[in-house]
């Protein structure tokens, strides 16, 4: 079984990860960590630095929890969501787990929800973490 989990520092992304590798424990399941960035520009050195610190991170949480893993930066010029849809359909993932933010309506029709795209769209099932 493979796992994929959305990462991007944030707290709530900390949170998925911990659930993933307890989960990914249990069943004897490998972990891919993935960071979508839409962008990859010189000017953009200091987010990609930080996407790969936060991998890093998550690379030694997992080897922690004595869970196969690996990390992937992803900068191929996709929004976040589409970049994960395309991501699991790729390596062929079995699970797809990503954390949710509250966002007002409006909010969400600005700027779109990539969770919600994940969920809708996703070739496996996802977990939602909030």
């Amino acid at each position: 079984m493979k796992i994929l989990v959305g990462y991007d520092g944030s707290n709530s992304a900390k949170d998925t990860l911990r659930l993933a590798l307890s989960h990914a424990s249990r069943f004897g399941a490998s972990v891919e960590v993935a960071t979508s960035m839409v962008q990859g520009r010189e000017s953009d050195r200091s987010d990609i630095q930080q996407a790969e610190s936060g991998l890093k991170w998550a690379e030694e949480k997992a080897r922690e929890a004595g869970v196969a893993c690996t990390t992937h930066l992803l900068i191929r010029g996709l929004s976040v969501g589409e970049d994960l849809v395309t991501f699991a359909g790729e390596k062929e993932i079995d699970l797809v787990y990503i954390g949710v933010r509250r966002r007002s309506r409006v909010g969400k029709l600005l700027m779109g929800s990539n969770a919600q795209f994940v969920i809708l769209k996703a070739p496996c099932p996802v977990v939602t973490v909030k």
